[in-house]
């Protein structure tokens, strides 16, 4: 009898140097997504189509979906790190996704609403959970983190790939109980995961770690507390979206008016110069993804109304053209890193501030190519599905030059005592851009009477909209083009001398 073969020594040593861990929260990742990818690409369609909800009313909806997934994940790190432990509040959160799921399944009104609470609670803390489970593996000076982290960002994407997939097919069917029902087996699986590897994944670096069994009894049960208390607050809010947007725009203003007196009274020119920086790009990605957010919802409507959903007489699902995001970043991600390393070898200074005013460029052409369609539309009024992949593959090139930067740059141009309150206002910056997305997808009403006419009937509210967001984008891109010199001359100011 022979005995099995074993794996090459290369491939032993590689697995041998990947910490603890770190694999399970790669398919952790996968499963965790897919709840997420449905709901995100689902919602819009399901309040219009089954639910009855106007246009402006779905899109307000996914506006404060998007609002409060992203605004609590600075409370989930909290939470997770003082309170509860990542482990802990990742699973917890997982349940919480899983009950939401279940709920929107039965397909009642008030069963939406209380969904919606549940599943993001869970959402919003849990995010910031796994990716602190995921640094925890390594220590600060491993230069692996970013290797893992990038395995991180394909799970996701991989995730969102299956979860677009499944959610198109049976939206296609109108199933959208089934839709669901598959949205809990994902969050599931992530609980079955990351309980079968309970004691790997456990915490190894957090402020909860140094607690006394008594002192982590009581903050177990604060936090859970709190945790809990969620549901229902964020339940009356979804019932007052446009309140809970509006009270949301001016927590954001109250932040941006802070930091610029921050910025203002910091007495280190170097980094009050650098500060400043922030605030400029900080302005440019709010625009970029106040755009970039109108995919789950005013482009999906577009997408469903106003354009021929096939490819060679098959039927394209709405959901399925979210996916040309995830093929563009698989694609174009490793060739365009390469691509800029190529040119800095070469001494050409690719840099942050040409990469937001390149993104902002991209983004501005993907939204201008839409009106050309529009204005090349059929006798009915529909676009050809080319012009709308087209504006798809634009806005995700845009997005790889903007989103993997981001969260860099903070701990490039903040200050060590400010980089807390600079990396919340960089999440807030995602949860306004989904409000200022909502703004924008309502604008063009639900048309009444119009039935096999529709398009006809809106094509010109979204051709001026669609050109005027285009527009915006393209003087955004050129104003942080001619600003590039001056950016770079505050990003690059030289750090303070010790004193002696």
């Amino acid at each position: 009898m022979t005995s099995a073969p074993t794996p090459p020594r290369a491939a032993a040593s590689v697995l041998a140097r990947i910490p603890d861990g770190s694999a399970v929260l790669f398919f952790v990742q996968v499963f965790a997504t897919l709840a997420y990818a449905v709901l995100y690409s689902s919602l819009v369609l399901y309040a219009t189509q089954r639910m009855g909800f106007s246009n402006a009313q779905a899109a307000l909806m996914m506006g404060v979906f998007g609002a409060f997934n992203y605004g609590l994940h600075l409370f989930g790190g909290y939470l997770g790190g003082r309170l509860l432990s990542n482990r802990n509040l990742f699973v917890g959160g997982m349940v919480l996704q899983v009950l939401g799921c279940a709920l929107i399944a039965r397909g009642g009104l008030e069963d939406l609403y209380w969904g919606l609470a549940l599943f993001l609670t869970g959402s919003g803390l849990n995010v910031t959970c796994l990716n602190m489970m995921l640094t925890q593996r390594f220590a600060p000076e491993d230069q692996r983190r970013e290797t893992a982290f990038m395995w991180n960002y394909a799970g996701m994407n991989l995730g969102f790939f299956v979860g677009f997939a499944v959610a198109g097919y049976f939206q296609l069917s109108q199933r959208y109980s089934a839709l669901f029902i598959f949205a809990t087996l994902g969050g599931l699986a992530s609980i079955a995961l990351s309980m079968a590897f309970w004691r790997t994944l456990a915490d190894r670096d957090t402020p909860l770690l140094g607690v006394t069994p008594g002192q982590f009894r009581l903050r177990f049960v604060a936090g859970w507390a709190i945790v809990l208390a969620l549901v229902p607050l964020l339940w009356w809010l979804l019932h007052h979206p446009s309140d809970t947007g509006q009270m949301f725009k001016l927590v954001g203003a109250a932040v941006a008016v802070a930091l610029v007196v921050l910025t203002l009274r910091h007495p280190v020119a170097a980094e009050r110069r650098r500060m400043w920086a922030y605030l400029v790009l900080t302005a440019g990605s709010l625009v970029f993804w106040s755009l970039y957010q109108m995919a789950p919802s005013g482009l999906q409507l577009f997408a469903v109304g106003n354009v021929r959903m096939e490819i060679a007489g098959m039927a394209v699902a709405p959901q399925w053209v979210q996916n040309i995001n995830t093929i563009v970043i698989v694609l174009c991600g490793p060739a365009l890193a390469h691509a800029f390393m190529r040119l800095r070898e070469r001494g050409w200074p690719v840099d942050v501030p040409q990469q937001f005013a390149a993104s902002l460029l991209l983004m501005g052409l993907g939204f201008l190519a839409l009106p050309a369609g529009i204005a090349l539309a059929d006798t009915q009024g529909r676009v050809d599905f080319g012009w709308l992949a087209l504006s798809y593959v634009l806005q995700s090139l845009g997005e790889l030059l903007i989103s993997p930067i981001g969260y860099a740059m903070i701990g490039r141009l903040a200050p060590r005592q400010y980089q807390g309150v600079m990396m919340g206002s960089w999440m807030l910056v995602s949860g306004l851009a989904s409000l200022f997305a909502a703004d924008f997808s309502s604008v063009v009403a639900t048309p009444e009477g119009a039935e096999g006419a529709a398009a006809l009937v809106t094509n010109p509210a979204y051709s001026q909209l669609f050109t005027q967001l285009g527009s915006g984008a393209l003087v955004m891109a050129l104003a942080l083009a001619l600003l590039v010199p001056f950016l770079r001359r505050l990003i690059d100011a030289p750090a303070p001398q010790a004193s002696r």
